[in-house]
């Protein structure tokens, strides 16, 4: 296994980190038993035993179960010591001062350790650190590090750049965490955020290296097409993961890792893939891939958001995504992701269907890209909105309620 030095210690870790998030399941299991733990736990300690040394999980995944299973089961017999945890703080979940200190003791108490690796503050945003600076996040920050029951302090972002630049700047964190990957290159924070992070000193972890799987499931022809004419022969999680350890500013790689040949065959990759290892040739290989996705794409939409806020409330950016993931990607995929972010997610607790559009044109005349919005809405109604995804959302929104009044009783 490659090992990288976390900037500003001595600490290394392997470039390939073991995420808890799509561990080996039971079908129909209760939420506690989801988790098939006799496959999870031989596969995350074979990873172990051939080298990886950071796991990362966090409150919220696998129902909540990820966590209690680490602490139950993987970390006993000595590879507590073997290794670093890395887990998040729900911040999407936290509605007061006094939760954030909750949630960390029940993180602890589940993980059954004195103190967590790396601690981040999950999915953060422009508004959800707004909201955390306002419940006192920095002196909570302060605090448990003083304390030692965290080591480093980081946070992982999904939003607009200039928030990423603004959350960077407003704690001495030790490391970051952003989506990266071959097609995802300017997506929120991207490559800019990377860059500075790394020149603030800061460690780099990259998620969804593998876009969900989504990069190494079937190509579309073009793409195949173009890996198989390739200088070099390579499946397509080689040259995936390959593209983000050549970058000088990448700690390490996050893979949600649940088959054993993907584990044996990520762990031999992320072996020899070196910094600045990639020849020109590759590169161009690499941008052949990039250019066919894109050109995939139903909408040429960057997410930049100056489209936003829309009058109706609908989640542009998001409705476009969700399109383009539809026939880039998965199927599946674009259709869950736009019954959460449109139908679930939203900031009222209401759905903002395409559909709702009151046809202001707004959106359009801000948009930089000059993309006819409510035109290209037509392919999100006919692709996106069905009646399912509708039963979906209603479903989803029931559950959230139910949750709220559970927190606020």
């Amino acid at each position: 296994m490659q090992y990288r030095t976390m900037p500003n210690s001595d600490e290394k870790l392997s470039v390939l980190g073991y995420g808890c998030m799509r561990l080996p399941t039971l079908v129909g299991g209760a939420a506690s038993n989801l988790i098939n733990k006799e496959k999870a736990l031989s596969q995350i300690r074979y990873a172990i035993d051939n080298g990886v040394n950071y796991l990362d999980t966090a409150y919220p995944y696998h129902l909540g179960a990820s966590e209690s299973f680490l602490g139950e089961y993987v970390l006993k017999d000595g590879y507590r010591e073997k290794v670093k945890i890395a887990t998040k703080l729900p911040c999407m979940m936290i509605n007061n001062r006094e939760s954030i200190e909750t949630i960390f003791n029940k993180q602890l108490e589940k993980l059954q350790v004195d103190y967590i690796d790396y601690y981040l503050l999950h999915s953060m945003n422009g508004s959800s650190w707004e909201k955390m600076l306002s419940f006192g996040i920095i002196e909570f920050m302060d605090r448990v590090k003083k304390e030692g029951k965290v080591k480093k302090m980081g946070f992982s972002f999904h939003g607009k750049k200039e928030d990423f630049i603004k959350i960077a700047d407003g704690y001495n964190f030790d490391f970051v965490q952003i989506q990266y990957n071959i097609v995802d290159i300017h997506f929120q924070a991207g490559i800019e955020g990377i860059e500075y992070a790394h020149k603030k000193g800061m460690g780099v972890i990259i998620m969804e290296p593998l876009r969900g799987g989504s990069l190494v499931s079937k190509m579309p022809k073009g793409v195949d097409k173009i890996y198989r004419n390739a200088p070099v022969k390579r499946t397509p999680a080689d040259w995936a993961l390959r593209f983000i350890l050549n970058h000088p500013a990448v700690t390490l790689v996050l893979s949600g890792m649940n088959d054993d040949n993907h584990i044996k065959e990520n762990i031999k990759i992320c072996s020899d893939s070196f910094v600045n290892s990639l020849t020109e040739e590759e590169k161009d290989t690499i941008q052949s891939v990039r250019d066919k996705f894109n050109e995939l794409q139903q909408v040429p939409c960057t997410g930049c958001a100056y489209c936003m806020p829309c009058p109706a409330g609908i989640d542009i950016p998001a409705a476009f995504k969700n399109l383009n993931n539809y026939h880039m990607f998965s199927k599946r995929e674009g259709l869950l992701y736009h019954a959460a972010y449109l139908g679930i997610q939203t900031k009222d607790g209401k759905p903002h269907w395409t559909s709702t559009c009151t046809n202001c044109g707004l959106c359009e005349r801000k948009c930089p890209q000059f993309i006819p919005v409510r035109e290209k809405f037509k392919l999100v109604q006919r692709d996106l909105e069905k009646p399912v995804v509708k039963i979906i959302a209603s479903a989803g929104r029931k559950v959230m309620n139910g949750k709220k009044r559970g927190n606020n009783g």
